[in-house]
């Protein structure tokens, strides 16, 4: 079945999209940080009831932790906190589609730090796939009128930066599932995002309950529409979680480029956001790019 971590992939991709609308509306009220622990929070309970359900179906013991699959959990547990503010930030900036256009520079970013941490090499179609997709980047970003109205560094910044923390939780979780060595793929998968979760949950709720209790009560009081959101959320992580025990982080990350589409689909019907010519050619160049860069 080499074909089910792309399915996986698929409805991952798909449940992002929504979670992110979900959340992107909730920003509204519990500001960034507290949409971004909504995800994490409310997304715990339903990650440990899927793994209960793996656990009763694989008739297996829970895995032991060892010290290499923590730390390579925390390192993809915090860089995916940080990604996810940013993301809901840049959401303020520009268009939802456009967003996901900038962080769906992801995938070229896993590759390039597959090549920083785990040596993996650059071949010349893997620098052409950069190029297009980084060409798609600029295309999206480029004033067709005048930079006061259509260019914004901080958008464009915001977004690149949440792709590369992306990045970098692909690889530290993807490293997490590996590092356990679970005989099942469900097991591992699953145990990994709950350890991801609980440090999330431990890590934002001390935060804010040091900094700002305000937005701590706001998201208690909102738990009716955050609570969807984190099933959302917990369904579209335990989608990549698997797709990450079957492949490589920078084939996954690649396929996800659907979500482009997932996006448009949400922005038109539900934000009633329309998508400008030429940044309808840049998210063609980025697709492009990262289809380049799934058939190497």
């Amino acid at each position: 079945m080499s074909w089910l971590w792309a399915v996986f992939t698929v409805a991952a991709s798909g449940g992002q999209v929504l979670r992110n609308a979900m959340q992107k509306e909730l920003t509204a009220t519990l500001g960034t940080v507290g949409a971004t622990q909504v995800r994490f929070l409310f997304g715990l309970p339903f990650a440990l009831a899927f793994l209960a359900i793996v656990l009763a179906i694989t008739q297996l013991p829970l895995p032991t932790l060892n010290p290499l699959m923590i730390a390579w959990t925390v390192t993809g547990a915090v860089t995916q906190i940080g990604g996810t503010a940013l993301l809901l930030a840049v959401m303020q900036e520009r268009s939802f589609v456009v967003t996901t256009a900038y962080v769906k520079t992801e995938p070229v970013q896993v590759a390039i730090f597959g090549l920083i941490f785990l040596g993996d090499p650059v071949t010349p179609a893997l620098a052409l796939a950069i190029v297009i997709a980084t060409g798609g980047v600029l295309i999206i970003s480029w004033p067709r009128r005048s930079a006061a109205e259509v260019f914004s560094w901080k958008a464009a910044g915001l977004g690149l930066a949440s792709g590369a923390l992306f990045a970098i939780a692909a690889i530290g979780f993807r490293g997490g599932i590996r590092a356990l060595d679970s005989p099942n793929f469900l097991v591992g998968a699953t145990t990994t995002l709950v350890l991801g979760l609980i440090i999330q949950v431990i890590t934002l709720s001390a935060y804010l309950l040091i900094a700002d209790r305000t937005t701590l009560n706001a998201i208690v009081r909102a738990w009716r529409p955050s609570l969807l959101a984190g099933f959302m959320g917990a369904f579209a992580s335990q989608m990549w979680f698997l797709a990450f025990a079957l492949e490589t982080a920078a084939k996954v990350r690649t396929l996800a480029l659907v979500e482009i589409l997932f996006a448009q689909v949400v922005s038109h019907n539900l934000f009633k956001q329309s998508l400008a010519s030429r940044e309808a050619v840049g998210i063609v160049f980025i697709g492009a790019g990262v289809v380049l860069l799934l058939n190497l």
